[in-house]
This record gives structure tokens, sequence and C-alpha cells, in this order.
């Protein structure tokens, strides 16, 4: 059973590698409907995996001046009180039967709104909620605040969402910011986000550490295989097909 785990970890990091999201989006679903791993474990030891495998993206982008550290620290004070707060309510529920279907459905609605992410942009340039004259006002803080709570909440409760959602709520947010910079600054963004979310959900006991290390074992190949791909594979062609499975896999967790 401990292949079938590596050859997950590829796929996850494959995905990562190829199309820059997906990894959690694909991995915990994969988790529960094909390995049947209860979905608090499910969420808990994706939110580590996440964590460490885009840690060394974040030093990268940074040499290259790919990360708005003002932005990551408006987000990371939206998201982090937040996935404390879930926590502490997820810790309250925990001996209730229904634990495991709040984190089940959380997931799908996590997924949804993750494939309309993907699907935001792909026949425009861009999806903003502001004009690109108003985005030094005291309006696009308030807002990265509040939606970056909105991310911590959906990543704490599902592992879903600090890759595609991150990067929607950037390009939203700051249209200005080129793309380069909006994913290195949601990389580094979600590297604390799913280290505090994934150390609590390990204080609950929701991490396997053996599913953990062969996960990790696969994803390093899997990257670097679809960092290669990524070049031959037209981007829109690629984000279609992962949002409607997406979309799928959602339906199917939330039923």
């Amino acid at each position: 059973m401990e292949w079938s785990y590596a050859v997950s970890g590829l796929l996850g990091g494959f995905l990562v590698g190829l199309t820059g999201v997906g990894g959690g989006s694909l991995m915990t679903p994969l988790l529960v409907m094909a390995f049947g791993i209860p979905p608090s474990t499910a969420v808990g030891t994706d939110l580590l995996y996440a964590a460490a495998t885009k840690a060394s993206g974040v030093w990268a982008h940074h040499r290259k001046r790919n990360v708005d550290w003002r932005a990551t620290g408006l987000l990371l004070l939206g998201s982090a009180p937040v996935t404390l707060l879930t926590l502490v309510v997820l810790r309250s529920f925990k001996p209730t039967p229904g634990f495991e279907s709040v984190i089940r459905h959380g997931l799908a609605v996590a997924l949804a709104l993750t494939a309309a992410a993907l699907l935001c942009g792909l026949f425009k340039q861009r999806c903003t909620l502001i004009s690109a004259e108003a985005s030094a006002s005291p309006s696009p803080i308030l807002l990265t605040l509040l939606l970056g709570g909105l991310i911590g909440l959906l990543v704490t409760v599902s592992s879903v969402g600090a890759g595609a959602l991150g990067t929607a709520v950037l390009v939203a947010l700051y249209p200005k910011m080129p793309m380069a910079r909006i994913v290195g600054t949601d990389i580094a963004h979600a590297v604390p986000l799913t280290l505090i979310a994934g150390l609590g959900h390990f204080t609950l006991g929701h991490v396997n550490t053996g599913l953990l290390g062969n996960l990790l074992i696969g994803s390093i190949p899997g990257i670097w295989l679809g960092s290669h791909l990524n070049a031959h594979i037209p981007e829109r062609v690629s984000r279609l097909l992962l949002s409607t499975l997406l979309l799928l896999i959602a339906a199917k967790m939330g039923f």
C-alpha cells in the first residue's frame, strides 16, 4: 500500500508543477475516495504535505523579487487568526458523530470555489474586484484581510484553497501586480498558513506521519516532471480540465 501513496504524491506534485495549483485540491479527495482515509486525517496530512512541498519555492521567488511581502502579511493577518479560531471550533466538534461529515462537506465547498477560481479569467485577461487606480486605497487592505480570513477558514477545514483561491484573491485585489509576483506572493502566504493549520491538525491527531513521508517521496520527482511539461500544454487547456475534474469531485464529495 505504501507505493500507492508515493504514486499519489507523484500525481499531486506533477499537477503542482504543471498548473501551479491543484496538488491539495486533488490530493485530499484522492486520499478520502480512493484509499478510504478519514477526511480529517486526509486534511491534516495534506496540510503538512503542502507546507513542505511549497517551502522551497518561497526562497526561489524571493530571490527573483517575486514576493510582495506587504500583501503576504495582510493575507496572513487575515488568515492566521481565523485558522486558529477554526481549529478551536474543530476541537469542540471532534467528539460528535457529524465531525467527519463537516470536514467532508467543507472539502466539497472548497473544491467548487477552487474550480471557479481556476475558470475566472480563463476567457478574458483578469477578474478584478477593484480598478487599478483604486488598488492603493484602504479598500484593498480591508478586503485582503477579509478574504485572507476566508482562505484561512477553507484551508483549515479542507486543506484546499491556499493555491487557486489565494491566486484569485490577489488577482482580484491587485490588478497592477504582475502574474509572476502574484504566484510568488501566494506561495509565500500558503507556506505559513498550511504549516499553522497542519500543526493544529497534528495536535488533534489528524496527521498520519507514515503517509506524509510517502507522499513527499513521490512529490519531488512529480514537481520536476510537471514543471518540464508545463511549457508544452496550453494553460487554458490544463486549467479547464482541472476545474472540470474538481467540480465533479466536489459533487461526489457533497452527496
